[in-house]
């Protein structure tokens, strides 16, 4: 339950709470061990999304109630699952405050706060939980190729802000277009099947386009950069070479002139 626990950013005590009251169903037990699947880990999420958007848990219950029975279960689990799944499918890596020194090659107390406001890294005790392990690499790789740690930081906020920007506009239109046309009050058999098929496609389809898009920009980006930097140090080279004046000969020539 612990493990189910953190892997659903929930708590134990609101697990119990949710078996307590039928939103969850009880684990399959082997002994003493009690096991708990992606089903359980993703109807706590979905109900951990519906918290989030106002909902009381009564209404969660009659909502899941109402949805399951018109359902076959196996569809509502496959949807939710669908639904609620995150997008990365990185395990999340534990690192102690010395890894993350040695890591990046130094102990900056600011800029470990900055990255855990950024969400980089999250506090567990004394030691600190990284989401996404590819991410924090990129930045130690740019950090050991020269790039200081705070301009490192404020790049990659603004970065999280645009891509939060894009994500919206995705939605936004999946929403506009295919969403709206889906009666989710009666979502059962083949329409919640092609839901959950729809929505598994998407994710990677989103991805697709920006990292494509993405590409094509940092290819035309970098391109120009290198070319402008090349054509400035020939210009540099070919400038005629000047002898410095000696002293005084500047005011010999201010007289004569």
């Amino acid at each position: 339950m612990e493990e189910l626990a953190r892997k659903a950013r929930t708590t134990v005590r609101n697990i119990r709470a949710y078996q307590e009251r039928g939103l969850l169903a009880t684990p399959r037990r082997q002994g003493r061990l009690a096991y708990y699947d992606d089903a359980h880990l993703a109807r706590l999420r979905l109900i951990g999304a519906l918290l989030s958007r106002g909902y009381s848990l009564g209404s969660i219950h009659d909502l899941l109630a109402s949805w399951e029975s018109g359902s076959d279960l196996r569809d509502v689990l496959g949807l939710t699952a669908a639904i609620t799944s995150p997008f990365a499918k990185e395990t999340a890596e534990t690192l102690t405050l010395a890894e993350v020194a040695e890591l990046f090659g130094t102990a900056d107390p600011t800029a470990l706060a900055a990255a855990i406001e950024l969400g980089l890294f999250e506090l567990s005790g004394a030691t600190l939980v990284a989401p996404s392990m590819r991410l924090v690499r990129v930045g130690a790789e740019l950090h050991r190729a020269g790039i200081p740690l705070h301009a490192l930081l404020a790049e990659l906020s603004k970065l999280r802000a645009g891509v939060n920007q894009i994500a919206e506009g995705f939605v936004a239109l999946v929403s506009s277009h295919v969403l709206a046309q889906v009666d989710f009050g009666d979502l059962q058999g083949e329409d919640a099947r092609r839901l959950q098929k729809f929505v598994e496609r998407v994710r990677p389809m989103a991805e697709l386009a920006v990292d494509t898009m993405l590409a094509q920009a940092l290819d035309r980006l970098v391109q120009r950069e290198l070319a402008d930097r090349l054509a400035g140090g020939r210009k540099k080279a070919a400038a005629p070479h000047r002898r410095p004046e000696r002293k005084g000969e500047k005011r010999r020539k201010q007289a004569r002139a």
